[in-house]
């Protein structure tokens, strides 16, 4: 008997995400019949197989026993990214939006996994029901990749994310129960702070249904836009800065927000995670700032804006676009390409390598130079005042090691596939990095990605899901020693 024998619990958790997600297409159904646009019926229909299908999963694993092993959250995981991804095609392809299902399932991919790549052209004209779906897509995308970050990935103890282990979640047992409790408050959290950006862009004059799609794919660091220029085809400063703001803001852990409305302002303070995301922001900016001043077109407090913008959508992998920084000069490409790794904390909705490995290999690097110099000395790499445990630093380690090799065998791939170099190794980055555009005339910043081929955009999905997924949940599948007892 396999370690893996009982499925139900899987087939459970599964089955609930699948009917939640049908039920969510109801709203874009609604968009649409108050808009008076016949697409109302494409949406209607998809959630009814959408809803049916999860139901059907439901029905089938009754008495599925409580918890999951660790082997079971891992293939939870990722055949519920999975089939949420497949489901959330549907509208895309019945619409007539994109031509094929391989162009509606990196769509819906790039949705829910919060890149924002796009293979859609003419999104001023698109239905405003499937622009709702899109933001809607990273929103419900943001908030999932929140709670499996504090409820599954800690337990899972993949890539350092132990580190943020709550006592709650000490044993397999306690993570559905507890995860619904915690998610409810973080839930709260993103619901307010939306309809805050929302009323925030709608105060600086966009539209309203433009207001409430950039706020749900702004706080979920997502970047699908309402227009095929993103947010610079509204030309207004006012509106970037408050992008800027709640980009950042939907970049820190929420949990630390939870505290914050407990009365706890302490941890948000002292957070080393915190503080070295915006140091780092800090220096990035001021390191665009000096590229877009030496621009003939961005000087002065619009280079700082501009710098601002880019470089804050960049790391953050929101993926929203202002000007065409690949304009700035070779240095700026260069420059993008190596900020577009570095992403937010663990957390939040943000994506790429996080903050806090970085810190955790610069503690290592650190103890291991002290031990050198001083033999006989102790000294122990710590993280938030608490020391870091060898296991620790060499998860984040392996981390490090197979998110480079992922990078250059989808780039090699990517450039086997026909595509020229530029445009591999910035596709390959941006997709494990969930951050949106890459570089080049294909696929920049004024680009998209509708001219790739079709082997192309699955391997670059593939490359969304596992960059999501944080590797090993995705990676781990392919051992046959995982399906062995």
């Amino acid at each position: 008997m396999t370690a893996l024998s009982d499925l139900r619990p899987v087939m459970l958790v599964t089955g609930v995400l699948v009917a939640a997600l049908g039920a969510a297409m109801l709203l874009p159904a609604l968009v649409d019949l108050a808009a008076d646009n016949d697409d109302w019926i494409i949406f209607v229909s998809a959630a009814m197989v959408t809803m049916l299908f999860g139901l059907g999963l439901f029905v089938a694993s009754r008495g599925a026993p409580k918890g999951l092993s660790t082997r079971q959250a891992m293939l939870m995981t990722v055949f519920s990214w999975l089939m949420l991804v497949t489901f959330g095609a549907l509208p895309f392809l019945w619409s007539g939006i994109v031509p094929s299902y391989t162009d509606a399932f990196f769509e819906s991919m790039s949705g829910l996994t919060t890149t924002g790549a796009t293979v859609i052209t003419g999104l001023d004209s698109t239905p405003p029901g499937l622009l709702f779906w899109r933001g809607l897509l990273q929103w419900l995308g943001g908030l999932g990749i929140i709670v499996m970050a504090i409820a599954v990935l800690p337990m899972l103890q993949i890539g350092g994310m132990q580190l943020f282990k709550a006592e709650a979640f000490d044993t397999a047992e306690k993570i559905l129960p507890r995860a619904t409790q915690i998610s409810t408050s973080i839930t709260l959290v993103f619901i307010a702070m939306t309809g805050i950006c929302a009323v925030a862009y709608m105060a600086v004059g966009m539209a309203a249904d433009d207001a409430v799609i950039h706020a749900m794919t702004t706080v979920a660091t997502g970047g699908f836009s309402t227009k095929d220029a993103s947010i610079g085809y509204f030309n207004n400063p006012a509106v970037e800065w408050i992008a800027i703001v709640f980009m950042v803001l939907g970049s820190i852990p929420f949990i630390l927000y939870v505290q914050m409305l407990q009365g706890r302002f302490r941890p948000f303070l002292v957070d080393d995670q915190v503080k070295g995301f915006m140091g780092f922001l800090a220096g990035a900016v001021i390191a665009g700032w000096m590229m877009a001043h030496f621009s003939e077109n961005h000087i002065g407090v619009e280079g700082l804006r501009h710098s601002a913008f880019n470089v804050v959508s960049i790391v953050t992998g929101t993926g929203y676009s202002s000007t065409d920084y690949g304009l700035w000069g070779p240095h700026a490409v260069a420059f993008f390409f190596i900020i577009m790794f570095v992403g937010g904390c663990a957390g939040s909705t943000s994506c790429g390598i996080k903050i806090f490995r970085f810190q955790v290999l610069l503690e290592a690097i650190r103890q291991h130079i002290s031990q050198v110099m001083y033999p006989h000395g102790v000294f122990r790499a710590r993280f938030n005042g608490k020391p870091i445990e060898q296991r620790v630093i060499a998860s984040v380690m392996s981390f490090f090691f197979l998110f480079m090799a992922s990078f250059i065998l989808l780039a090699i791939l990517l450039r086997l596939s026909g595509l020229d170099t530029t445009t591999a190794l910035s596709g390959a980055g941006t997709a494990l990095s969930n951050v949106g555009p890459g570089l080049g005339e294909i696929i920049g910043p004024s680009g998209n990605f509708k001219s790739l081929s079709d082997l192309q955009k699955w391997l670059l999905a593939g490359g969304m899901l596992l960059g999501r997924l944080e590797l090993f949940t995705v990676l781990v599948l392919f051992l046959p020693r995982f399906w062995r007892s």
